[in-house]
C-alpha cells in the first residue's frame, strides 16, 4: 500500500512551475527564507504526516472518540500527533518570529497542510482550527485578549474552535439564540447551546478556546445583532494559567460518517454553571469578525476535500498498477496473461478523472493561498486590493469545487478497486466517507452558490470579476502549442458564453424577484467552478509545455506529458459539461422553483 500522500514531484511543479513560490523570498516578510528552507519544512511535513499521523488514521476512524463520564475518552495517538505538530512549530507556522513563528508563505504552510489533512484528516483538524482562532484573535481581539490566549494556543497547550451553529438554526445565523449579558466585572455570561462543534472537547490538550457568536441584551434583530466573544472552558489569569472551570459542558457527541477522529460535539453555555465570555473588539460586529475565520475555514475545506481526492487517487492508482485481471479486447487467446488492470481504457479514464480533479483541486487552492500572500505581503498596495478582491471572489469556489470533486475522485477510486474498493480492509472507502463532509462543511455547497451568484459577482460593480478576467487573459495568450492554443480558445469561447449569462442575470436580479434568478444559482456555480478550474489546467499545460523543451529525463518528460494529458481530458470530458448550465441559466429554468412541496 502505497504510502504516497501528495506526489511531491507534482507539489514542486505547482508551487515553482506554476505559481513562481520562490519569488515570494524577495518580500521582506520572507527574506529569511529560499527555496531550500521551503523544502525543507515540506519534506518535515510529509515525513511527519507519514509517520505520526497516518499511521493511526484507520484506527482512529475505527475507535472514534467516546463519552465516558462527562469527558472524552480518545485514542493517544492522536495527542502525540497534535504533540508533534505544535513542537515542530506549524500551528505558528505563518506567524510573526516574535510569536513564535516562522513567517511561512500562506503557499507554503498550505502545502505543508496538506499532507496532514491527507494523512489523517481527523486529527488534523485540531491543530488547523486552532491555527484559524488563533489568528481571530491575533487580529480583532485587545492587547490583554492577544497576551493572554495567544502564546498557549500558538504552542499547543490550548486548542481554539468556531461555535457559530445552534440545533434550531443550522447555517441560517440570523436566528441564533445565545444570549451574553454583561456584568460589572467587564465580562459577559453566555447562555445558550451550540452544535455540530469540531473539537468543541477533547482529551489533548489542558484548555480550548471557544470563539463562539453570541447576541448581546437588546442587540438590533438579525446578523447586525451578532457578538463575538472568547469562551474558554477553562478559566484563565492573564498569563493563561488555569484559574477554574468555566460554565461550558459537553451535552453529546456527534457520531459521524467519516471524519471521525474530530470530535463532534453539542456544547451548552450557562446550564450547570456561570459561564464567562469576553468581547472581541466592538458589539454586534461579531459576524463581520468571524467571517475572517469562516473564510480561512472555507478555503481549508476545499484544500482538505482536494488533497483527500488526491490521497484516494495515490491508492488507486498503485493498485491498477499491481491488480491483474483480464485482458485486452485485441487479445483473442484466454490463455495469455492477465494483464494490470491499468491497461483497461475504461480504468485510464476512471485514472484520469481522479488525476483532473485532484490535481486541479490542489492547483485552485494553492492559487487561493497565493492570493492570501499577496493581500498581505505584496510590496504594491494595488496588488494587495485586488488579490484580495480575487480571493473574496473565488472563495465558494475553492470551498465548494473541490468538495465536489474531491468525493466523486474518491467514488472513483473504490470503482477502480471494484469489490474490493468498499471493504473496510482497503483504505478509500474511508477517503470517501472522511470526504463526504466537504459539500456540507462550513456552508453547504448550495450556500456557496448563493453567496456567489446572489453577493460575490456583483460586489464593488463586479471588480473582481473583471480582474479575475484580466487574470485569465495572461494565460490565454500565453499559450503557445498547438494544444494548449486549441484549449485556450475553448475556455476563451466558454467564457465569453458564461458572461453574456452572467450579464443577463444581473439585469434580471435587479428587475425581477431574486428568487427566480438565484433557484439555479448551483448551475451557475458549477459553471463558474469548471472555468476556473479549466482555466489551472491551462495554467499547468503551459507550464508543463515550457518545461518539456529543457526535459532531460524520461521520468520528468513522463510527468509533463501526463499533465498535458490531464489537462486534455479536463478540456474533453469536463468543460463541456458546462453546455447544460448555460442552457439553464440563459432560459431561468423554473422547474425546481415551481416543483410544489405537496407534489412530492
Amino acid at each position: 500500500m502505497t504510502d504516497t500522500l501528495i506526489d511531491r514531484r507534482d507539489l514542486a511543479f505547482q508551487l515553482y512551475d506554476v505559481l513562481d513560490t520562490e519569488s515570494l523570498t524577495g518580500r521582506e516578510r520572507f527574506s529569511e527564507h529560499s527555496r531550500d528552507t521551503f523544502d525543507a519544512v515540506i519534506e518535515t511535513a510529509d515525513k511527519m504526516a507519514r509517520e505520526k499521523f497516518a499511521t493511526h488514521n484507520s484506527a482512529a476512524d475505527k475507535n472514534e472518540p467516546r463519552f465516558v463520564d462527562g469527558r472524552v475518552d480518545m485514542l493517544p495517538d492522536v495527542k502525540e500527533a497534535f504533540d508533534a505538530y505544535a513542537e515542530a512549530g506549524f500551528i505558528a507556522g505563518r506567524y510573526d518570529y516574535e510569536l513564535g513563528g516562522m513567517q511561512l508563505p500562506e503557499s507554503i504552510m498550505a502545502a505543508c497542510n496538506g499532507f496532514f489533512t491527507a494523512a489523517n484528516p481527523g486529527t488534523a483538524g485540531y491543530p488547523f482550527l486552532t491555527t484559524a482562532a488563533a489568528n481571530l484573535i491575533r487580529v480583532f481581539g485587545s492587547e490583554q485578549q492577544r497576551a493572554t490566549f495567544l502564546p498557549p494556543m500558538l504552542s499547543g497547550r490550548f486548542t481554539g474552535t468556531m461555535a457559530l451553529t445552534e440545533p434550531h438554526a443550522g447555517s441560517s445565523l440570523a436566528d441564533i439564540r445565545t444570549s451574553a449579558t454583561p456584568t460589572d466585572d467587564g465580562h459577559y455570561l453566555i447562555k445558550g447551546a451550540k452544535i455540530f462543534i469540531s473539537g468543541g472537547e477533547q482529551s489533548i490538550t489542558e484548555n480550548i478556546v471557544h470563539m463562539v457568536l453570541a447576541k448581546i441584551k437588546g442587540a438590533p434583530a438579525g446578523v447586525k445583532g451578532i457578538s463575538l466573544f472568547i469562551v474558554p472552558k477553562l478559566l484563565v489569569d492573564a498569563d493563561g494559567k488555569a484559574t477554574g472551570r468555566n460554565g461550558v459542558s459537553l451535552a453529546g457527541l456527534i457520531h459521524k460518517l467519516g471524519y471521525r477522529g474530530t470530535t463532534s460535539t453539542a456544547l451548552s453555555f450557562g446550564d450547570d454553571a456561570p459561564c464567562h465570555g469576553y468581547l472581541v473588539g466592538e458589539p454586534h460586529q461579531g459576524l463581520r469578525y468571524m467571517f475572517q475565520m469562516m473564510n480561512e475555514a472555507r478555503v481549508g475545506v476545499g484544500f482538505g476535500a482536494a488533497v483527500i481526492g488526491y490521497r484516494g487517487y495515490m491508492h488507486s492508482l498503485e493498485y491498477a498498477k499491481d491488480r491483474l485481471q483480464g485482458r485486452k479486447p485485441s487479445e483473442k487467446n484466454p490463455e495469455a496473461p492477465q494483464v494490470p488492470i491499468i491497461e483497461h481504457a475504461d480504468v485510464r479514464r476512471m485514472l484520469l478523472a481522479q488525476k483532473a480533479y485532484s490535481e486541479g483541486g490542489l492547483a485552485l487552492c494553492l492559487y487561493g493561498a497565493r492570493l492570501m500572500d499577496d493581500l498581505h505581503t505584496h510590496p504594491d498596495q494595488q496588488k494587495r486590493m485586488e488579490a484580495g478582491k480575487l480571493l473574496d471572489l473565488l472563495t465558494p469556489v475553492i470551498k465548494a469545487w473541490p468538495s465536489e470533486f474531491g468525493p466523486k475522485a474518491n467514488d472513483l477510486a473504490i470503482q477502480v478497486y471494484g469489490g474490493a474498493g468498499y471493504t473496510r480492509e482497503y483504505p478509500v472507502e474511508q477517503c470517501w466517507r472522511d470526504n463526504r463532509l466537504n459539500p456540507i462543511h462550513e456552508g453547504t455547497n448550495g450556500i456557496q452558490a448563493l453567496d456567489l451568484l446572489g453577493r460575490k459577482i456583483w460586489q464593488d460593480q463586479s471588480h473582481g470579476l473583471q480582474l479575475l478576467m484580466q487574470e485569465m487573459q495572461v494565460d490565454l495568450q500565453a499559450a503557445s502549442s498547438d494544444r494548449c492554443q486549441q484549449w485556450a480558445l475553448s475556455l476563451s469561447e466558454t467564457l465569453q458564453q458564461a458572461v453574456k449569462v452572467t450579464q443577463s442575470l444581473g439585469k434580471s436580479l435587479m428587475s425581477e424577484n431574486p428568487d427566480h434568478v438565484l433557484a439555479n444559482a448551483s448551475c451557475y456555480l458549477h459553471l463558474f467552478g469548471h472555468i476556473i478550474v479549466s482555466w489551472m489546467w491551462l495554467r499547468q499545460a503551459n507550464a508543463a509545455e515550457m518545461a518539456m523543451a529543457s526535459a532531460v529525463n524520461d521520468d520528468d518528460r513522463n510527468f509533463y506529458q501526463g499533465k498535458l494529458q490531464a489537462a486534455q481530458y479536463f478540456f474533453h470530458w469536463e468543460l463541456p459539461t458546462v453546455a447544460q448550465d448555460l442552457v439553464l441559466l440563459k432560459n431561468q429554468d423554473d422547474t425546481c422553483l415551481n416543483m410544489k412541496a405537496e407534489w412530492f
